[in-house]
């Protein structure tokens, strides 16, 4: 892996402000009993702090893995730093106001906020796709790690674009004339109702958040998991086998894949994560059997090389 100096600086710092953010947030949990949309207001500002250090750190990473391609990397890293800092900025801004930062558009200046955040958003995910093509594009010498940070740029990117279903109106605010919220993170129930502790995923309604996070944090999960098995090779010689590592990488981004498309669609159709109904539970246990035997077929041995049987030439 490559020295800490050579991964993209812009992100690097970054993630160390968003880690002096999420000390000022943890602070603010505990020093701060103001409550907004159900939960301590320093929450949100915590949780997308965290989430960034390590969503920054990824990413600078992946760009050093670019043979060909890297001032264009540079600068869509450099782009995804500045759009990521600003909505950092604004979420806290709101947090400082005492009001909310997404779908507020309460006064003017509220609606002039989260269009900005907006903005940044899509800017953000833009050069997210830029930093994913130029990774598929990529010739890795690898083909396990390859396609590990090929595969989870790409959920990822999936992930976040489950933000943009966010700000669709709900029935209860297109009937209301001149809402001043217009969007919202929960599906079939309204924001600010029963939910999980710190996350506040709705736990009576479907909540978008659930796949927004499971994807994105694919960027990092999925690299881990190739660390993991490449650090267990020596205790498991089959492990050692780079196409084991291959096929292995495969099955988990496949299964993590088809895990946030299920997380997805049992959003979208109003069903908390914590209440899964029979059909959401015969969709998973399927997954669960189809991943369990690709991985069991990933790790059968690998046929031994024609050249290793061939017998060598008579003179």
């Amino acid at each position: 892996m490559p020295l800490l100096s050579a991964w993209h600086r812009p992100l690097v710092w970054f993630a160390g402000s968003m880690v002096a953010l999420a000390v000022v947030s943890a602070v603010g949990l505990v020093a701060d009993d103001r409550i907004l949309v159900g939960v301590p207001i320093w929450t949100k500002p915590f949780k997308f702090s965290v989430s960034f250090v390590a969503y920054a750190l990824s990413l600078a990473w992946m760009l050093t893995l670019l043979p060909r391609g890297r001032r264009i990397g540079w600068w869509a890293g450099t782009v995804v730093t500045a759009a990521s800092a600003a909505e950092m900025v604004l979420i806290t801004l709101q947090v400082v106001r005492g009001t909310r930062s997404h779908f507020n558009q309460a006064t003017a200046f509220d609606t002039a906020v989260f269009q900005i955040m907006g903005a940044t958003v899509g800017v953000l995910w833009l050069a997210a796709l830029v930093i994913a093509v130029l990774l598929l594009r990529a010739r890795i010498l690898d083909p396990a790690t390859a396609w590990a940070v090929r595969l989870s740029s790409l959920i990822a990117l999936a992930g976040a674009a489950v933000g943009f279903l966010m700000v669709a109106p709900t029935p209860d605010q297109l009937a209301t004339e001149n809402p001043s919220v217009v969007g919202a993170h929960s599906v079939g129930v309204p924001d600010g109702g029963p939910s999980l502790p710190l996350t506040g995923w709705a736990t009576t309604g479907g909540d978008l958040r659930v796949p927004h996070f499971f994807g994105m944090h694919a960027l990092q999960l999925l690299p881990l998991l190739l660390l993991a098995l490449t650090a267990l090779a020596p205790r498991f010689p089959r492990l050692a086998d780079p196409r084991v590592r291959l096929r292995l990488t495969l099955t988990a981004a496949t299964t993590y894949a088809a895990a946030f498309a299920l997380l997805t669609w049992q959003a979208l159709r109003g069903q908390p994560l914590t209440s899964p109904d029979a059909t959401t539970l015969t969709a998973a246990t399927v997954l669960a059997v189809a991943a369990a035997t690709a991985t069991a077929l990933s790790l059968r041995p690998s046929p031994a090389s024609p050249s290793l049987h061939r017998r060598p030439a008579t003179q």
